[in-house]
């Protein structure tokens, strides 16, 4: 028997990927043409072009 592993999506560990409190729930805040908005619900290996990593620790990096 295997295990399903979970699937995360890229979009949760981005920088634009952000909670909105009027519709409570979290959203992409980069304005998506209807094509690009289809084409990353709708593929699987959509890479998104506005993707950054929402990298908590970039600073100090560079601070070192």
């Amino acid at each position: 028997m295997t295990k399903a592993k979970k699937i995360v999506s890229r979009c949760e560990s981005c920088v634009n990927y952000v909670f909105d409190e009027d519709c409570e729930c979290y959203c992409c805040m980069v304005d998506l043409d209807e094509d690009e908005a289809y084409r990353s619900m709708s593929d699987s290996e959509y890479s998104c072009p506005y993707y950054r990593l929402d990298d908590e620790y970039a600073v100090v990096r560079k601070q070192n």
